[in-house]
C-alpha cells in the first residue's frame, strides 16, 4: 500500500485503487469511496474521477470491507483494569481491523442500570479508539425494568447469563428468565449453559488438569440450556441471540428449529433465534489445545473436540450460524497460570479475529462476502445498529481494509491487550488487516495507530440503534 501521511482532521478522504465489497456481495475493482470526517459518513461510492476529496489514499492490493463489528467483548472496565480497560481493549480492536465493539455487562459494578451505563459512556468518550455500545445485564432485580433499560441511548440490548461465568450476573431459573424475556422487545443475548447441571457435575473437575474443563461443562449442559432458551423465547415471542455455540447437538437443534420455524437457514441475521460462534471454537480443538496451552485454553463454554468443531463449520456453511464474534475475555498471565480450576476462564480475541478468520477464507472454509455478513451485516441488523453493516452512501464511514494475500505470523509484540498474551501467539496464515477507518478517519495503517482519542478531532462515537 502506498505510504502517505494521515489525512488532516476534519477533511474529506478518498480511498482508491483497491477492491470494494458492496452490499450486493460482489467485490468491485474500479470503485473509490469518499468520506467526510466531520459527519463521519460515506459521501460517495463511484469512479475515482467522480469523487473530490482533500486527500487520496491509494489502496492497491487491498480489499475494502464494511467495518468489522465485534459484537461480544468483555473489556473489564470498570473493575478489573489490570486485565483490560476500554482504552487498551479498543486499541487492540483497531490494530486488528475492528471498527466497532459491543461490550458486555459483567464488570464491577455490573452494567445493570442507567447510571452504570452512562459511566461507561463517560469513560469511552475519553478513551475509545473505535465506535462502541454496551449491553445491559439482566438480573432478578431489574427484570421488570429491562424494557426501559434496553431502549437507552447506546444500549445494544440485554445480556443474560444462564450459566455462571466471570462476574456475578446469573439467571438460572426459568421463571426469572421468562420474566426478563417478557419485558422488552429487542433481541436478547444469551450465554446458554445449564447452571444446575454445572453444580451437579463438579465431581468431574480434575484438579490440575484443564482438559477436564469440557468434561465438567459438557455438551449436555449447553444443550439443556439452549433447549430451555428456545422454549421460553418461543413462548414469549422474544428474539434471542445465542452466544458462542460449541456443540454438534446444539447446532443440529438450532438448524432444525430454523427449518421448523420456516426461517431460511441463510445466515442473514433474521428470525426468532440467531446463532453466534467464535474464531476460537472454529480454530482450536481439545485434542491439541489443552496440551499446548494448558489453562490458557480454558474458556466458557469450553474448547471442545474436532467432532464438535466440524459441526460448527457445517453450521457456518449451512447458514445456521448468523454471527462471528470474538468473546474477547482477557485475564492476566499470572491469573491464567493458577492451577486448574483456580484459573479463570476466558481468553483475548478482539485483535486476532480478523486475521484468523481471513485465513479460513484463504483455506476455502467460507467466502469473503459470507464472512463479511457474519461480522458486519448481520450483527448490525439483528441488534438494529442503523449506520453500520455495509458500505453505502450515508452510512457510517467505518472500513476494514485487508490484504488477502499477506502472509503473517502473529507475534506477542503485536498484541495490544493489557493481558499480554493470546492463544494465537505464533499462529500463521494469510489475510491481514492493513488499515482501520473509523468515522472517515484512518485510525490504524500498516500496523501503526495514527489517531488516539486525545488526538482525533472527531473521536470514536456511540453506536446508534433503531428505536
Amino acid at each position: 500500500m502506498a505510504q502517505t501521511a494521515p489525512p488532516p482532521h476534519g477533511t474529506t478522504l478518498k480511498l482508491v485503487d483497491g477492491s470494494v465489497l458492496l452490499p450486493d456481495g460482489v467485490v468491485h475493482h474500479n470503485l473509490a469511496i469518499g468520506m467526510d470526517a466531520d459527519s463521519g459518513l460515506i459521501t460517495a461510492i463511484g469512479a475515482p474521477s467522480s469523487i473530490d476529496a482533500d486527500q487520496t489514499i491509494a489502496c492497491h492490493g487491498l480489499t475494502l470491507l464494511p467495518g468489522v463489528i465485534d459484537s461480544q467483548v468483555h473489556f473489564r472496565d470498570p473493575g478489573f483494569p489490570h486485565k483490560e480497560d476500554l482504552g487498551s481493549g479498543t486499541l487492540a480492536a483497531v490494530k486488528g481491523g475492528v471498527t466497532a465493539i459491543f461490550e458486555m455487562p459483567n464488570t464491577d459494578p455490573p452494567t445493570v442500570d442507567a447510571y452504570q451505563l452512562e459511566q461507561k459512556f463517560v469513560t469511552a468518550r475519553r478513551t475509545a479508539h473505535c465506535d462502541y455500545a454496551f449491553f445491559i445485564g439482566g438480573t432478578p432485580d431489574n427484570a421488570t425494568e429491562l424494557a426501559v433499560l434496553e431502549g437507552l441511548d447506546g444500549a445494544v440490548g440485554v445480556k443474560i447469563f444462564m450459566g455462571s461465568s466471570t462476574g456475578g450476573l446469573l439467571i438460572d431459573d426459568d421463571q426469572t428468565l421468562r420474566l426478563c424475556m417478557a419485558h422488552g422487545r429487542r433481541r436478547v443475548a444469551i450465554h446458554a449453559e445449564d447452571e444446575s447441571m454445572l453444580r451437579a457435575q463438579t465431581d468431574r473437575i480434575v484438579a490440575g488438569d484443564p482438559s477436564s474443563h469440557p468434561l465438567w461443562r459438557d455438551a449436555a449442559t449447553a444443550l439443556r440450556a439452549t433447549e430451555r432458551l428456545i422454549r421460553i423465547a418461543t413462548e414469549c415471542q422474544r428474539p434471542a441471540h445465542l452466544l458462542h455455540i460449541t456443540t454438534s447437538q446444539e447446532m443440529n437443534l438450532l438448524g432444525n428449529h430454523k427449518k421448523h420455524q420456516s426461517q431460511p437457514a441463510n445466515g442473514e441475521g433474521d428470525g426468532l433465534i440467531t446463532v453466534e460462534v467464535t474464531p476460537q471454537h472454529l480454530t482450536l480443538s481439545a485434542e491439541t489445545a489443552y496440551q499446548r496451552l494448558g489453562t490458557f485454553a480454558q474458556m466458557n463454554p469450553p474448547i471442545r473436540g474436532r467432532d464438535h468443531q466440524d459441526a460448527l463449520w457445517q453450521g457456518v456453511t449451512a447458514g445456521v450460524v448468523d454471527v462471528i464474534a470474538s468473546d474477547h475475555a482477557p485475564h492476566t498471565i499470572e491469573e491464567k497460570n493458577r492451577p486448574y480450576p483456580q484459573s479463570p476462564s476466558g481468553m483475548p480475541g478482539v485483535q486476532t479475529m480478523v486475521p484468523v478468520m481471513l485465513n479460513h477464507v484463504h483455506e476455502g472454509r467460507l467466502s469473503l462476502p459470507h464472512l463479511s455478513r457474519l461480522w458486519s451485516t448481520n450483527p448490525a441488523r439483528l441488534y438494529g445498529a442503523t449506520q453500520l453493516g455495509g458500505l453505502q452512501v450515508g452510512g457510517r464511514a467505518n472500513i476494514t481494509a485487508v490484504d488477502l494475500g499477506h502472509h503473517y505470523r502473529l507475534e506477542r509484540e503485536w498484541f495490544a491487550s493489557r493481558c499480554g498474551w493470546s492463544p494465537f501467539n505464533g499462529y500463521e496464515g494469510y489475510g491481514f488487516p492493513m488499515m482501520t477507518v473509523v468515522g472517515g478517519q484512518v485510525v490504524m495503517r500498516d500496523g501503526e495507530v495514527l489517531l488516539t482519542p486525545s488526538t482525533a478531532t472527531h473521536p470514536a462515537q456511540k453506536v446508534r440503534f433503531a428505536a
